[in-house]
């Protein structure tokens, strides 16, 4: 069904809108009709290709989408650590991440923890 555009001169976004509905306003210009089914169908049959309806789209597709270097496969690399009970192992991993003498201290003593009580009591 065909639905009649009813123009507005001020809500035209451009001059030459403009112009159009005021001829139409004016009688000037017949008015548009417009079938939304009918666009909606005829748009529906430009959204397909004609290759696309066929088995060949896939294959352009997968030809056009392939890749042009051979891609290796990957390796499943299985990694496994072995608990020692060692206390020396960890001692050593320790030191490896621990920090350098140029950062905060990063082990505290009792009289270190005592200290930092104290300062941090209010007086009365």
């Amino acid at each position: 069904m065909p639905d009649e555009v009813k123009p507005n001169p001020t809500e035209a976004p451009t001059h030459d809108a403009q112009l159009a509905a005021d001829s139409i306003t004016a009688g000037e210009e017949e008015t548009p009709k417009v079938d939304f089914e009918a666009d909606y169908a005829a748009a529906q049959q430009f959204s397909v290709s004609e290759i696309d309806r066929t088995g060949e789209g896939a294959k352009a597709a997968e030809a056009a989408t392939a890749p042009q270097q051979e891609i290796s496969q990957q390796e499943e690399v299985t990694t496994e650590a072995k608990p020692t009970g060692n206390p020396d192992d960890y001692l050593e991993m320790a030191k490896d991440v621990g920090g350098t003498q140029t950062e905060a201290v990063t082990s505290a003593s009792d009289d270190l923890v005592q200290k930092a009580f104290e300062k941090g009591q209010s007086k009365k």
